[in-house]
């Protein structure tokens, strides 16, 4: 026989779910989680996270600039490589601000709107980076596999149309999420275990069973990464295969030059593993959200001859004429 309390479980009265929705529309801002509790802590942390900041900034602009005005640059696997800069820094630029605001001046909350427009934009270009890895791993497939076609395949308005793509697509996929958490009532209080605004730490805080919708276009989203994951996986299998079979080593170096790079971002994006522990969980979450936009240019530009002499080409007259204002009478020797 069904009880009455067995009865209220399961169905709700109005008046609990106008509770529910009330305590949801009554949270005005988020507490993100504090690295550390003593104020000496937060100021170290305040200046790593600024020395990360600017070295993102330095580095990515660089190459952005770099792709920009050598022409010699002006081909596909550079026309990524700036796309994923431009991506690189709109995804530090999302979260870290915020966060070296909280450590200067000994804060953790964020607004709801702030929170929502933070969820927005870090899903947002996650999500472009995610497409743009794939297809740079299919630029790399067809020009070490099949480079008698690649000008055909990769046309300049080819490459315009996958980027955009990439672009249009993690727009879309960003706001359908955002809007569906949201829409969520949430009754769990307000306090997230992470240091930025993400979508699995809002749904902790979410009433029961309200998240399951969330939680099935994520397990839809995964697969989709998964078969991204599966293709880059393949194209690199077909890759390393074809430059091994390369009879010079000066050429199977400069065709390992161009794929390592990709691989390692990959790696870093790809093999982040979900840690139920909340200190491993920041700790992981750092690697993938603020280290890798500071590293990889270095990555990039380390291993690319062509990357290296443009950015000697673009950094060359700043110093130089830096050194020229610094020593006035240097022309009169």
């Amino acid at each position: 026989m069904l009880s009455i309390s067995n009865f209220e479980d399961d169905y709700p009265a109005p008046h609990a779910q106008r509770q529910q929705m009330s305590n949801s529309s009554s949270i005005t801002q988020f507490l993100l989680l504090a690295f550390a509790d003593t104020r000496e802590l937060q100021l170290l942390y305040f200046w790593l996270f600024l020395g990360i900041y600017l070295a993102a900034l330095l580095s990515n602009g660089l190459i952005i600039t770099a792709v920009a005005c050598d022409h010699r640059l002006h081909t596909p696997m550079y026309f990524f490589l700036l796309n994923l800069s431009v991506l690189d820094l709109g995804c530090i630029s999302t979260t870290v601000p915020k966060s070296m605001a909280n450590f200067l001046w000994d804060a953790r909350a964020i607004s709801y709107t702030g929170c929502a427009v933070q969820v927005f934009f870090f899903f947002f270009l996650i999500s472009a980076e995610y497409c743009l890895l794939t297809i740079m791993a299919y630029d790399r497939y067809i020009a070490i596999c099949k480079p008698l076609h690649y000008g055909t395949l990769l046309g300049s308005r080819a490459c315009v149309h996958m980027a955009a793509a990439a672009w249009g697509s993690a727009f879309l996929n960003s706001l359908i999420h955002t809007a569906n958490t949201f829409s969520i009532p949430l009754c769990q209080g307000n306090a997230l275990d992470q240091f930025f605004c993400e979508i699995p730490q809002i749904l902790k805080l979410s009433c029961s069973r309200s998240y399951l919708r969330e939680v099935g276009l994520i397990i839809v989203i995964a697969c989709l990464v998964l078969g991204c994951f599966v293709f880059i996986v393949l194209s690199y299998v077909q890759i390393f295969r074809a430059v091994l079979r390369i009879p010079s080593e000066q050429g199977r170096h400069k065709a390992f030059s161009t794929c390592v790079p990709h691989l390692h971002w990959n790696i870093c994006l790809f093999a982040t593993p979900s840690i139920s522990s909340p200190s491993l969980d920041l700790v992981v979450a750092v690697l993938y959200s603020v280290v890798p936009p500071a590293v990889n240019p270095l990555v990039y530009s380390m291993r690319n001859q062509e990357l290296k002499d443009a950015l000697k080409k673009l950094i060359h007259p700043v110093v130089f004429s830096t050194i020229s204002c610094s020593c006035p009478y240097t022309s009169d020797f």
